[in-house]
């Protein structure tokens, strides 16, 4: 089964099947970009790994029994008053995190030319993730590096960019060319919209590969099966708009 939308699919969001579509999107992108580069140029599968403790994972404390004591035991006689029942809590746990990347790497120097993210719900969502993420987007920005971020996440806080109205758009490319900042190019859409086309920049000057990422995203979606492990008919976990909810449920009813 082909992917029912003509963009983004909302239901890939939820947080069960978005780690696979991630790491499956990352591979494609690097498959997809390297003929259009070598030999001077290759693309690297890189990953970054923290701890994250501030969400989603969190344990359950085990049942405490309480052993009724026979009151009538004068060596086990009860002065105090009935023992309290506890209540049933949560801990939250460290979660170790790894997150996937691409690097565009010069061939004969091994020289970082320009890095793909693709964000995921922790870089949005979580504490440590968000931490993590920025403070090495910061550096990207402040080198001769180009960066190239991807959110097709419409949950959680954007990253910062001015001059944008985050309100106006629910996913975006970011490509931000080392040699023209702080100017950069923001390429937006919304659910009804395909996921445009986007450059890679490489050095200056040089010709700049394309990435069609709405293609990549269809074939990975046919490739993975995710029609079999998306049940269409259960509402979206991913808050929507009441109009998007109600355009979603008519692109449903052609499948």
């Amino acid at each position: 089964m082909d992917n029912p939308f003509p963009g983004m699919n909302p239901y890939l969001e939820q947080p069960e099947l978005w780690h696979q579509v991630h790491n499956r999107l990352i591979v494609a992108i690097a498959d997809d970009l390297t003929p259009q580069i070598v030999p001077k140029y290759r693309v690297s599968i890189e990953e970054r790994v923290y701890t994250s403790v501030d969400d989603i994972l969190l344990v359950g404390i085990a049942d405490i029994a309480v052993a009724k004591r026979n009151t009538t035991d004068n060596s086990t006689t009860l002065t105090a008053a009935k023992l309290a029942e506890p209540s049933k809590v949560k801990v939250p746990v460290p979660e170790q995190i790894t997150e996937r990347f691409l690097e565009v790497r010069a061939t004969p120097t091994k020289e970082v030319v320009a890095v793909i993210e693709i964000l995921s719900p922790k870089n949005k969502r979580s504490k440590e993730g968000r931490a993590t993420y920025e403070s090495k987007r910061q550096k990207i920005l402040a080198s001769a590096t180009n960066l190239i971020e991807i959110d097709l996440l419409r949950q959680g806080q954007p990253m910062p960019i001015l001059g944008a109205s985050t309100t106006d758009y629910s996913y975006s490319i970011l490509v931000s060319r080392s040699y023209n900042r702080p100017d950069a190019d923001l390429y937006t859409f919304d659910l009804k919209n395909p996921i445009p086309i986007f450059p890679v920049p490489l050095r200056e000057g040089e010709p700049e590969p394309i990435v069609e990422l709405q293609r990549l995203l269809n074939e990975v979606y046919e490739r993975a099966r995710f029609d079999l492990a998306i049940d269409y008919s259960q509402p979206l976990k991913i808050v929507r708009s009441p109009e998007e909810e109600a355009w979603v449920r008519e692109v449903l009813q052609m499948i």
